[in-house]
């Protein structure tokens, strides 16, 4: 077979999210697989070879097209469906597989497959800022999901979501799990680079860890009120909230709620980090809090799974599904719930150890090198 896959997320400066989903997805899938052919195609203006991954197996060939964006995809794809991506990178090719919902064109006759991590901008616009949701409708993912043959979610919820929202056939959709990569795992405490990272960040126990773009999705704010109610009962005197991650759209008020705080001293903000970085902040922190209102999958309270943290998580969405049972689970839309939760962990530590090693088993269940295997799965089939 010949896959020609769109790479454009990895145009992003500053991996996150899908980006990093795409990178870990397509190293793996390299691995396991060295018969058939991959195509690797993405359009930029500019040179973007610092930003382009550095595969370097013989089957696969990255293929870049000089297109101002705004012109590629406004003036071109969106009116006229024009260009097909098998004729710019001038190959015949069998299956098309785009990673995430972006405007793209391809023959009839090749075969064509759509991740989609989450719908959260049909669940709730006001997540978003006018741009985004701009874009989205530009988008119109009920129409490009009809376009492709086969759309993969990336868990059960989203899958759901897809039924409900887009109107999808169930049996078009199938469900591949994301991995989780082996960096992120419980490290020793007498670590060189453990306790580089602390220093580095000036991070001291105990803390409450919350990593992610600093967006309204992932509710930020309710995080920081129930740390304001730890704080008020006063038995947490050295506590502190620490928040891990670039800021989003309309971060602007999150960040005007964190500084109007009586206890604004005891919240670090780090903005985005390292990822080498990351999987250290997660064994220094005390419990990890995700009190996020929706997600499509979850990577953040995986990662902290792995890692042996103690995990309190929003009872919604695909949380539900990733963590299960190995985290504390609460509603997301009651402060004092999430403030009960992370007191229930902090206070005790008998439980906190036994949270980290269930989290360290179901983080076991999560792999990319099994999601690849099921992508080729997928692959396969479709041609055959």
């Amino acid at each position: 077979m010949k896959i020609l896959i769109d790479i454009r997320p990895l145009m992003d400066e500053k991996y996150s999210g899908v980006s990093e989903y795409v990178i870990r997805l397509l190293s793996a899938l390299f691995e396991i697989d060295k018969t058939n052919q991959y195509i690797l195609f993405c359009n930029a203006l500019h040179n973007v070879a610092e930003r382009l991954p550095k595969f370097d197996q013989p089957n696969v060939k990255i293929v870049v097209t000089h297109i101002p964006n705004k012109i590629f995809n406004y003036v071109m794809l969106w009116p006229f469906g024009r260009p097909y991506f098998d004729k710019l990178v001038k190959d015949k090719v069998d299956i098309f597989f785009m990673p995430h919902l972006h405007l793209a064109a391809i023959s009839a006759n090749v075969k064509s497959v759509l991740t989609i991590h989450d719908l959260s901008f049909l669940v709730n616009k006001q997540w978003f800022n006018w741009r985004k949701n701009i874009w989205h409708w530009f988008i119109n993912v009920q129409r490009l999901t009809r376009r492709f043959d086969k759309v993969i979610a990336v868990s059960y919820n989203t899958k759901k979501d897809l039924v409900d929202l887009c109107k999808i056939d169930s049996t078009k959709i199938s469900v591949i799990h994301s991995g989780i990569d082996s960096a992120f795992k419980k490290i020793a405490v007498a670590d060189d680079q453990l306790q580089k990272v602390k220093a580095k960040y000036n991070l001291a126990k105990p803390f409450i860890l919350f990593l992610a773009t600093i967006e309204p999705r992932k509710n930020i704010e309710g995080l920081v009120k129930a740390f304001e109610i730890l704080k008020v009962k006063g038995n947490y005197p050295d506590l502190k909230l620490v928040l891990v991650g670039a800021r989003g759209w309309k971060s602007e008020p999150i960040i005007a709620r964190i500084n109007s705080s009586s206890f604004k001293d005891d919240i670090i903000e780090l903005d985005y980090v390292d990822s080498a970085d990351r999987p250290y902040i997660y064994n220094l922190a005390s419990v990890f809090a995700y009190p996020s209102f929706y997600e499509g999958f979850g990577f953040p309270p995986l990662e902290a799974m792995a890692c042996g943290v103690p995990v309190v998580a929003s009872a919604s969405s695909s949380l539900l599904e990733i963590v299960g049972d190995a985290g504390i689970l609460v509603d997301p839309y009651n402060p004092a719930a999430i403030a009960t939760g992370l007191e229930t962990v902090l206070s005790d530590t008998v439980l906190a150890a036994s949270l980290g090693i269930r989290g360290q088993e179901r983080a076991k269940q999560f792999s990319w090198e099994k999601a690849a295997g099921e992508y080729l799965g997928v692959f396969e089939k479709l041609i055959s």
